[in-house]
Parts: structure tokens; sequence; C-alpha cells
């Protein structure tokens, strides 16, 4: 009787998997088969095992991100969002345990091509003799973005030396949050009990009493951070004392970005670190630095994209030719660079000509300036571009210390 069943439904549900494909199309509505080369891939895994294995495999990065809820995941699934195109590149994102474990991955785990790290890691392992000349076995693609150092704790605790002795939650021993937290708290001359717990057990613990703080080093907005809704806690403030400027940057938490933390329209000091896309520094001409080539092209062709709603608001931090002091950039990431570089170069030049041209046709001399004079005066344009440039830079980054000083 069962038997029969079964038969039954099998029997009912063949014409409607049969009629599935030309009563869509019939209804004007797309075979995914028709668009998907992945769909179609999987049903013919049996008689095609190996070509089908061999196609899925070319053109894979793989990105080793973060732990779920921070800003690395949301960037690899970002730069999933973007480059994915079919057969000719593929991102896969790597759910990963922050940056220590990151540094370790890219070293040794097969297959991982990528990872977002953070400026401050390698030199703390150098620093504390865990690693040796280790920097230079990295590339950088580009610096990503500042993290900012989230010290959320009850409003008891109203500054950092507050936290002397207190139990404070630096995240996993594997990821970079602890690494900046220990290092913040050594120099400023806090002596704080560390736990190493995941962040959202930590708030747990915090919300019971359990622990007097939690660090989170993020990018803001943090997903986590943001999720924290507790009339009793707040953000402590980091003032930018002199034995943090050597690594370190000013930084805000800003009202709009954590309102349930932080008062309408005001702000809390803070300090932030690089976060870092960086790939192990494959020689020329093998296969791997091919992968990454294949990949930086593809990341600096498509930019513009990912500044663009909707996705992460710190790719807008994103300037892809900014240096990394004691980094070396990965040789296909520089050539890039340089080349476009050159062009925007010769397009300013055609733009400065051309509004020589225009200044002599309106000025109606009968002389006009020698080569030698357009080109003194075209270098004093350039000149004059980048201290404007220097000059707007320089006053967006002091406008933090600025407030502090007045207050």
């Amino acid at each position: 009787m069962m038997k029969f069943r079964r038969f039954i439904v099998l029997a009912a549900a063949l014409p409607l998997f049969a009629m599935t494909s030309p009563g869509m199309a019939e209804q004007g509505q797309v075979d995914p088969g028709q668009v998907s080369e992945g769909l179609k891939a999987i049903f013919s895994y049996g008689s095609a095992t190996s070509k089908t294995k061999n196609r899925l495999n070319a053109n894979i990065t793989t990105v080793i991100t973060g732990t779920i809820g921070g800003t690395y995941v949301q960037f690899g699934a970002d730069l999933a969002s973007v480059l994915d195109d079919g057969d000719q590149l593929r991102v896969l994102p790597i759910v990963g345990r922050g940056s220590v474990q990151s540094i370790a991955d890219i070293l040794f785990l097969k297959g991982v091509d990528l990872g977002i790290i953070r400026a401050d890691t390698l030199d703390y392992l150098e620093k504390k003799d865990y690693a040796s000349n280790i920097k230079h076995q990295f590339a950088y693609i580009t610096k990503l973005y500042n993290e900012e150092m989230h010290v959320v704790a009850p409003k008891t605790i109203q500054k950092m030396s507050d936290l002397e002795g207190k139990t404070v939650s630096v995240d996993l021993p594997n990821g970079g949050t602890f690494v900046t937290a220990i290092t913040v708290f050594e120099r400023l001359g806090i002596k704080a009990n560390f736990v190493f717990i995941e962040q959202r057990i930590a708030y747990e613990k915090l919300r019971k009493g359990e622990i007097d703080a939690l660090v989170a080093v993020q990018g803001a907005p943090s997903k986590l951070i943001t999720q924290i809704k507790d009339d009793g806690l707040h953000f402590v403030p980091i003032d930018y004392a002199a034995p943090l400027q050597v690594d370190y940057l000013p930084s805000q938490l800003k009202s709009e970005d954590y309102p349930a933390l932080i008062p309408a329209g005001e702000r809390v000091d803070t300090i932030a670190v690089p976060a870092i896309l960086a790939a192990y520094n494959w020689a020329p001409g093998t296969d791997r630095y091919r992968t990454v080539e294949h990949f930086v092209q593809a990341f600096f062709e498509k930019f513009k994209e990912f500044q663009q709603p909707p996705f992460h608001p710190k790719w807008k931090e994103v300037v892809l030719s900014a240096p990394l002091k004691g980094w070396t950039r990965f040789p296909a990431a520089q050539a890039w660079l340089d080349q476009h570089s050159k062009q925007a170069l010769q397009e300013t030049q055609s733009k400065f000509n051309l509004f020589l041209a225009t200044r002599a046709s309106q000025t109606a001399k009968t002389s006009s300036a020698t080569p030698e004079q357009n080109a003194l005066l075209f270098q004093q344009f350039l000149q004059w571009q980048q201290e404007t440039a220097a000059a707007k830079s320089a006053a967006k980054d002091a406008a933090p210390t600025r407030k502090r000083q007045d207050q």
C-alpha cells in the first residue's frame, strides 16, 4: 500500500516537473538552468566529473575574513557580490577567527589566497618574539579602512584608568582585538584582568554584571555593537595619549552609528588601527601569484562600485593608492596603480593644455608663452593640486584633536 501511494505521488509530480521549463517560458519566467552554469554543472556532475571540477576550480580566489558579526565578514561578502562574474572570477569568502589566525592561515593553510588582517598584529608578533621577519612574508594589496576601538562598560566606568584591576573581555586569543587591547592597556599603564570570550557571549556576561567591560576593535558601525541596547552601558572614551600615537590614529564614535549608546549629536573619543587586505608574498610568475594578480585587476577596476550603496559604508574610507609604512605592496597592485597614475597624469596634462589654449584665445595676445614656461606652470599647477589635497586631508584628521583641545 505504501509503495502504491509513493507511485501516485511520483506520478502526480512528474507532469509538474516536466512542464517546469517550458511552462515557465510560456509565462515569461526564466529557467534558472538557462542562466546558471553552476546549476547545470551540478546536474551534469555524474557524466562530466573531471571537466566540471576543473572548470569550477579555475579562477577561484579565497579570502579569509573574520568572525561572524564583524566588519571583515561583511567586506568579504561585498567582494564576492561585486567581483563574482561566472567563470572568469569567483571570490570565496571564508569566515575566520580573527587577525592572528588569519595571518597563520595565509602563511600555512592550503588554498587561502588573501586575508584581511590588522596593521598592528604583525608588529605585535615580532615584538613578542612569536615570529621573526614575518612582515616580509606578506605583501599588501591595499590599506582598507581604520578600525575603531570600542570599549563598552557600565556608566560607573568613566575613563580607561577606572578599568584598573577590572575584568575586561578582549575577544578570543586568535583574533586581533586582544592584540590591540593588550597593547593599548600596556602603553597606558593600566593593569586589567583580561578574559578571552567570544564577543556575543561577552556581551551577555557584561549585561549580567559578570565582567566589567567589553573591548571590540571593529570598523564603525560594528554590527555587534549596534545590537547593544542597554541604558546602563556606554562607551568609555580613549584619549589620544602620547604612548598611542606611534601606531594608532585618533578617531571618534558617532551617535549616528550608535544611537543607543551615544546621545544625539555627541561623539566619543577613541583610537583606530588600519585594516589591510594582504596576501603571501608570492614570487611573480607562479600560479599563486597569477591568482592574486587576477583578483587585483578585477578588484581595482570595479573599486568604485564598492563605495556605493548597499555596500558597507567603510568602503568610502578606502584609498587604493594610500601608502602603508613598513609594508611592501603586492607587485601586480603597484603596477596597476603606476599605470593608472600615469594615465591620470596624461589626462591632467591634456586638460591643462586645453586650458592654456582657451586662455590664449581669450586674452588675444600676439605672443604666447614658451614651452618651458608652460612646463613650469604645469608643475606649479600639479604642486598646487597636491598641496590642496594634503591640506584638506590634514584638516580632516586634525578636526577631532581640535575639538578635544577646545573642550
